[in-house]
């Protein structure tokens, strides 16, 4: 059902999507940038369905509970609550060992807003899950969202980032203005 839904909005909204198979790995960190609207989520969750990716994604715990909260959770949302110190990369790392298959979206600026730079939690998930890094990405000028590459991770952070920061510096956001394309 998922699939056929991700095809339909896909198809209707005249975007592409591209997802490699060498990419296709049964657990990973994604990135989600840009994310700068609500749109986002909704062209993401189209490309993840498309290609049956079982993707995760922290929301607040709020969104979790009522009627929305079935929802929520169906798209694949895992409620946390942000006025707590929850040591999310921890919990993060330990949902992933636990699954056979996810990829945890990360929305690595952390908001919709322009950002000075990005939250490293995707990359200290990642390094302590002992999974690679897909970066997925909206672009908008093209109309094309899916993943750009795979990071397997080194232990060279400045490294790393900048492998990331090159690849994300020729994206397009829906709203550029909010979109700082120096990442770290």
């Amino acid at each position: 059902m998922k699939r056929i839904i991700g095809m339909l909005v896909i198809t209707i909204t005249g975007w592409k999507s591209r997802y490699p198979q060498e990419w296709m790995v049964d657990k990973s960190v994604m990135i989600a940038a840009p994310h700068t609207s609500n749109w986002d989520l909704i062209h993401a969750l189209a490309v993840f369905w498309k290609y049956r990716i079982p993707v995760r994604f922290f929301i607040k715990n709020s969104y979790t509970k009522g009627l929305h909260g079935f929802l929520f959770r169906w798209l694949g949302g895992i409620g946390v609550d942000r006025s707590k110190n929850n040591n999310l990369v921890d919990y993060a790392a330990e949902i992933i060992r636990k699954k056979d298959h996810i990829a945890l979206l990360v929305p690595a600026e952390g908001t919709r807003k322009w950002v000075e730079k990005w939250k490293t939690g995707f990359y200290h998930i990642a390094k302590k899950a002992d999974v690679p890094v897909l970066l997925g990405y909206l672009d908008y000028k093209n109309k094309v969202a899916g993943v750009g590459d795979l990071v397997n991770l080194t232990d060279d952070f400045t490294t790393d980032m900048q492998r990331i920061q090159e690849f994300y510096s020729t994206i397009t956001a829906k709203h550029p203005e909010k979109y700082n394309k120096k990442i770290f």
